[in-house]
């Protein structure tokens, strides 16, 4: 070997250079993945859904005003519940108690409007506030970890809704705040009109959106998820931080019930808001929010939420069953949380 060739040039057999373009190009299209978002997937989800239904029934029958509005009205409680949770799913957290949380609230607010009118309102909001904010001082304060304690929240709030109304169904076909679930805000008399429901889910979603990108706490949000210990250091309040997310998951669950009860006339604390938590979360990782925190976006959120209305509305619209429909759904959480992994590349799930 001669002195001017030692250690200057690496064989091609090398697989260095290799790995190294491989990683390059995983990169690559991991950025281009998070750039483009799920927006791509909803398209293309609703128009095999279209196809499939012309082809099985005959009938074109999902891309039409009126199940697209019945579809948007479908999403828009996930669309507030999984807002909260994108809270607390970008600082690292989970918030496993937003079902129940619904269910206490609407329970709390039938009630009380009941005897006291529009009143019924802020007392499920309250309501929603107070257990969330309960979540958070457990889980910034005394330092125990999101999942066991809105794990047994899940179950104690839970409990409490079915406490508060002797575990019967409460029901009032003069609900004073049921124009929230079964009227339109008219923009063009006889032309155009928008329902409450996704008026309220869409300035839920703007609010959230300017609280994460126009303000202080939406920075500091961000850091306690990318790097908790970091975000002390740097003087972020990561206690206030977690109370607020956890505060304010409760009191969009406390939203949700409302617009819930007020969509049914009705409320039963065992029953309304199960498995709420799990579509809130799954459109939360769809819509491009990280697992372990740091990463995500409202509107990405928007997007899951539609993704998961899309295909539960598609799957009634084909005459899927309620089984079937439960074990795609689960797959596509299953499926959410490794497109999650693979963004991050080699993450791991923190909870």
């Amino acid at each position: 070997m001669t002195e001017g060739s030692m250690g200057n040039d690496v064989s091609p057999g090398d697989p260095a250079p290799a790995a190294t373009a491989g990683r390059v190009r995983g990169q690559r299209m991991r950025a281009a993945l998070r750039a483009v978002g799920m927006l791509p997937v909803l398209i293309i989800l609703c128009i095999l859904i279209q196809l499939a239904c012309i082809h099985y029934t005959g009938q074109g029958r999902f891309m039409t005003v009126q199940n697209l509005s019945i579809m948007a009205q479908q999403a828009s409680i996930n669309i507030v519940l999984a807002a909260g949770m994108t809270f607390v799913i970008l600082t690292g957290g989970i918030d496993l108690s937003v079902g129940s949380i619904l269910a206490s609230a609407a329970m709390v607010g039938m009630i009380v409007s009941k005897q006291y009118g529009l009143i019924g309102v802020p007392a499920a909001l309250l309501t929603g506030l107070m257990f969330g904010a309960a979540n958070g001082a457990l889980i910034a304060y005394i330092r125990l970890p999101p999942f066991i304690v809105t794990l047994g929240s899940l179950t104690a709030v839970r409990g409490f809704a079915r406490l508060v109304g002797d575990d019967l169904t409460v029901f009032d076909p003069n609900l004073s705040f049921a124009f929230v679930g079964n009227k339109s805000l008219i923009l063009i008399p006889g032309l155009i009109s928008i329902p409450w429901l996704v008026v309220i889910a869409f300035l839920t979603v703007v609010v959230c959106w300017l609280i994460l990108k126009r303000t202080v706490l939406g920075v500091h949000i961000y850091a306690v998820g990318g790097n908790e210990n970091a975000a002390r250091l740097s003087g972020v309040k990561v206690a206030g931080v977690l109370m607020f997310v956890y505060a304010a998951s409760g009191l969009l669950s406390g939203l949700g019930g409302v617009m819930q009860a007020a969509r049914l006339y009705a409320a039963n604390g065992l029953q309304i808001g199960q498995s709420y938590e799990l579509d809130a979360i799954a459109a939360v990782i769809l819509g491009g929010t990280s697992f372990v925190g740091g990463i995500g976006s409202i509107w990405g959120t928007l997007v899951g939420s539609l993704i998961i209305a899309v295909l539960s509305n598609g799957l009634i619209l084909l005459g899927v069953s309620d089984v079937w429909q439960y074990i795609i759904k689960g797959a596509v959480i299953i499926g959410a949380v490794t497109l999650d992994r693979y963004r991050l590349g080699n993450g791991s799930v923190r909870i």
